[in-house]
């Protein structure tokens, strides 16, 4: 059977990191820089960094093809001087990134939020903030970015 596909759009990514930007203000916490989870949190992070005027860094999680290594010498170096961190992808699909990501983290006074532009609501890692909810039980399209190929 094959898989049916969903376009996001530009316009769309940035409805979704408008409702980011309102949940991380309605919060009251501010990151001290944002990380995004390469690739597909790169555009998504730069976008957001511009719109609430915090740094932004790309952390090197790549877990669904198992090419490569992941490289968090930017994540070691984030954690061991800064103490709010905002971590974001484009999609938490089944958690795998996110529970790789905070696994690694074992510092108690640090305080680190997940954001994603598209959450599965069926996902076992509960994001913080996010743009759009799907549940890909219901509906289980891939989903096409702008910055992928088709």
């Amino acid at each position: 059977m094959k898989q049916t596909k969903t376009y996001f759009t530009i316009k769309e990514m940035e409805k979704a990191l408008f409702e980011i930007k309102k949940q991380i203000k309605k919060s009251a916490w501010i990151p001290e820089i944002i990380l995004s989870v390469n690739r597909g949190g790169c555009v998504p992070g730069v976008y957001l960094s511009h719109m609430i005027n915090i740094p932004h860094k790309v952390v090197d999680v790549q877990l669904r093809d198992n090419e490569s290594v992941p490289n968090l010498m930017v994540l070691d170096s984030c954690i061991n001087t800064l103490s709010n961190i905002l971590i974001i992808d484009d999609i938490n699909d089944t958690g795998a990134t996110f529970n790789f990501i905070k696994n690694r983290i074992n510092q108690q006074d640090l305080s680190i939020f997940f954001a994603v532009l598209i959450d599965n609501n069926s996902s076992k890692f509960k994001v913080d903030f996010r743009g759009k909810i799907i549940d890909k039980i219901k509906d289980p399209s891939w989903i096409i970015f702008p910055w992928e190929k088709n």
